[in-house]
């Protein structure tokens, strides 16, 4: 019975360490997937943040004069960090989430359901997000420090190892993570909203009698989607 029940155990614990490795793979390149597709939007966004009042006269401003100077190659200005850092921002996320899931469950052993509520959702969201800020959060400073550069003033960078070589010069690495506790304020709230609406899309969106992993990839999408407005439409303000 001793073995039988080691055996148990085992496969239990094989189980999770495969689900936990899927998670972090599965993050890693969706967020790769993520910053090709999406760094020019950031770019305008950050540019729009950070440019003095009246630089730019809105979104498709800030494209054409980015096109006219510097070309398409100046669309993805700064996109070295957030590659170079996606695929363990991502992975950690899933992971951490995953993780955070754990924990609600062996907080509460007593339920009578393994499906989580909302408010539980939202606390493995936001768990997500404590550990991969400290991977976010220096490729946070080192991509907004090169995608602001050409808007004339400051330091120009050849660039990502010139820019962590210059700050680093300027104040160590506290000049690296500085904004941490912005970025956690950020993607805390942030992965909560995502993580709920995600959730709460892709049951919406499966069929009754189905699991949401038989979803197809147009369902997904629309998840993802939904998913990406819920958490920028909390996160924007601290970002």
């Amino acid at each position: 019975m001793s073995d039988e029940a080691e055996n148990v155990k085992a496969a239990q614990l094989s189980s999770d360490t495969i689900g936990s490795v899927k998670s972090f793979a599965s993050g890693g390149v969706g967020g790769v997937a993520a910053v090709l597709v999406g760094h020019p939007f950031d770019l305008t966004k950050t540019r729009l943040q950070t440019a003095q009042a009246g630089t730019y006269t809105g979104a498709l401003d800030v494209v054409k004069k980015t096109l006219a100077r510097d070309g398409v190659r100046g669309m993805y200005r700064g996109m070295g960090p957030p590659l170079v850092g996606v695929t363990p921002i991502f992975a950690i996320s899933f992971w951490a989430y995953d993780l955070g899931k754990k924990l609600v469950y062996t907080a509460t052993p007593e339920r009578t359901s393994l499906q989580l509520n909302t408010a539980e959702l939202a606390f493995a969201g936001f768990f997500s997000a404590v550990p991969t800020t400290l991977v976010a959060a220096p490729a946070e400073r080192i991509k907004v420090v090169l995608q602001v550069q050409g808007q004339g003033g400051g330091t120009n960078y050849k660039g990502p190892m010139d820019a962590v070589r210059g700050l680093y010069r300027e104040g160590g690495i506290r000049s690296l993570f500085r904004g941490t506790g912005a970025t956690l304020a950020r993607d805390g709230p942030g992965s909560a909203a995502y993580f709920v609406a995600y959730e709460l899309a892709k049951k919406a969106l499966t069929p009754a009698n189905q699991p949401s992993s038989e979803l197809n990839l147009g369902a997904i999408i629309l998840a993802g989607g939904t998913a990406g407005i819920a958490m920028w439409s909390i996160a924007i303000p601290p970002d």
